[in-house]
C-alpha cells in the first residue's frame, strides 16, 4: 500500500481540472493506493465520494503567487498529518522542502516560450510579461526542488531539460474514448441552431478559450484567402469562445479583425461548450485547425483524431509528436500557408479519409489508465530507495 498526497490546489479550470477529473478516479480504483487530494473548497464535493480518496483544502484566492506562498507554509504540516509516502504537485510549482519524495508535473510552456514573450511585448502587455517572468523563475526553481519532474510530451521534456539542466521524465497524458463519447444528450439548442445555419458550408473547428499563444489572429487572417480559394462554397470557422471578452487576455485585436477582414459571417462564436458534449461538435465539423505557437500536449488534437477529423496544425514539435502523420502542418505565423493546407485537404477526399484513419489509430497511444500506472511505478521507485528515478526505463515505456 502506498499513500499519495496530490496537490491539486492550482486546478480551477482548463487542463488542470481536466487532469484531476481523469486521474483521480483511476487512483480511486487502485487497491494499492490511498490518496489525499488537496483541492479548492469548491471542488471538494466533486471528489469526496470516491473510495480511497480523502480531500483537504487550503484557503484560496489572491492569484497563483499567493497560492504558491500559502502552499509553502501549510503543505508540509498537511503532508505529515496525512502520512503520505510521496507528494505529486500538479500545478507547475513544487514544494521547496518536501518532507517526502516529490514529483512535479510541469505543463506550462509559456515560461520557456520566446514567442510568447515576444508576443506580449508586441501587444504592450508589459505587466503580463513581468508576471510570467516571475512565475517562470519559480517554475524553474521548482524543477530543482522536486525529486522528479514529469511532462506530458517528449518535446516539452526536451525543452525543459535545456531550460533547467535537469533530467525530465515524459509521460503522456491520456484519453478515455468511452467517456468522451458517452453522453448522448444533444448540444444546447442555441448552439445547434448556429450549426444548422451552416449546413452547406465547410466547417472548420478550433477548440480553445481565447488566449495569445493559441495564435487566433493567424487563423483569422487565413480566412479571406481561404474564402477566395473555395468560392463559391461557403466557409465557417467555429470557435468555442466569445471574442467579446476573455479572462486574463485582451481579445481586442482578434475582434477588430472580424470587421477589418470582413469575416463576421464566417466566424461563429459558440462560447464555452461542456466537455461532455464536445464530441457532438467535433462530429459536426469537416476539419480541425490549430495555429498555436506553443503547447505542452494539446488535448483537442487527440479529441479531433478520435472523432476522425483531418487536422491542419501549426508546425511545432509538440504537434508533430502528438499527431505524427495524422495531420498536415504549416509554419506557425503564416496565414497564407495555413489557407493553402486547408484548401489542399478540401480538394482531396482521399487524403482527408487517410488522415482521419491515421488519427483514429494514433489515439490508442494515449490512455489515462496507462498514465496513472506509469506515475504509480514512478512513486514506488522513489519510495523504495534513494530519492532518484530510473528515467531511461520510464522514457522507454512512454
Amino acid at each position: 500500500m502506498i499513500r499519495l498526497f496530490v496537490n491539486g490546489m492550482a486546478a480551477s479550470a482548463g487542463g488542470g481540472l481536466t487532469y484531476l477529473r481523469n486521474v483521480v478516479p483511476h487512483l480511486s480504483r487502485r487497491g494499492d493506493v490511498e490518496t489525499t487530494l488537496a483541492v479548492s473548497e469548491a471542488l471538494s464535493d466533486e471528489f469526496s465520494g470516491l473510495p480511497r480518496i480523502s480531500t483537504v483544502h487550503l484557503a484560496s484566492g489572491g492569484g497563483p503567487l499567493n497560492r504558491f506562498w500559502q502552499e509553502q507554509w501549510h503543505l508540509p504540516k498537511m503532508l505529515q498529518e496525512s502520512g503520505a509516502d510521496a507528494l505529486i504537485s500538479t500545478g507547475n510549482f513544487a514544494l521547496r522542502k518536501s518532507p517526502v519524495p516529490q514529483i512535479l508535473l510541469s505543463r506550462n510552456s509559456l515560461y520557456t516560450s520566446r514567442d510568447f514573450y515576444r508576443d506580449l511585448r508586441s501587444r504592450g502587455e508589459y505587466r503580463l510579461w513581468l508576471d510570467t517572468k516571475a512565475r517562470g523563475l519559480l517554475a524553474k526553481r521548482s524543477v530543482h526542488w522536486a525529486d522528479c519532474t514529469v511532462t506530458p510530451s517528449k518535446a516539452f521534456a526536451e525543452e525543459l531539460r535545456r531550460w533547467t539542466g535537469k533530467d525530465i521524465v515524459p509521460i503522456y497524458h491520456g484519453f478515455d474514448r468511452e467517456l468522451f463519447f458517452a453522453d448522448t444528450q444533444p448540444l444546447p439548442r442555441e448552439t445547434q441552431q448556429k450549426l444548422d445555419r451552416s449546413d452547406d458550408a465547410l466547417r472548420l473547428l478550433f477548440v480553445s478559450h481565447y488566449n495569445y499563444y493559441r495564435n487566433f489572429e493567424i487563423l483569422l487572417r487565413a480566412l479571406p484567402e481561404l474564402k477566395r480559394i473555395l468560392a463559391p462554397r461557403q466557409l465557417r470557422l467555429l470557435l468555442t469562445c466569445d471574442l467579446s471578452h476573455a479572462h486574463g487576455y485582451r481579445p481586442d485585436t482578434a475582434r477588430k479583425l472580424l470587421s477589418e477582414l470582413r469575416i463576421e459571417a464566417e466566424v461563429i462564436q459558440l462560447g464555452a461548450i461542456p466537455y461532455r458534449l464536445l464530441h457532438h461538435l467535433y462530429c459536426a465539423c469537416d476539419l480541425y485547425v490549430t495555429p498555436a505557437y506553443t503547447e505542452t500536449f494539446a488535448h483537442p488534437l487527440v479529441e479531433a483524431m478520435a472523432s476522425g477529423l483531418p487536422i491542419v496544425a501549426s508546425d511545432i514539435p509538440v504537434h508533430r509528436e502528438i499527431c505524427e502523420s495524422a495531420a498536415l502542418y504549416f509554419p506557425r505565423f503564416s496565414p497564407g500557408d495555413l489557407a493553402q493546407q486547408i484548401a489542399k485537404l478540401v480538394s482531396n477526399a482521399a487524403q482527408r479519409n487517410d488522415l482521419g484513419e491515421r488519427g483514429r489509430n494514433r489515439v490508442s497511444e494515449f490512455s489515462w489508465g496507462r498514465h496513472v500506472e506509469q506515475m504509480i511505478d514512478l512513486v514506488y521507485g522513489m519510495a523504495a530507495g534513494p530519492r532518484s528515478v530510473n528515467i531511461d526505463h520510464l522514457e522507454a515505456s512512454t
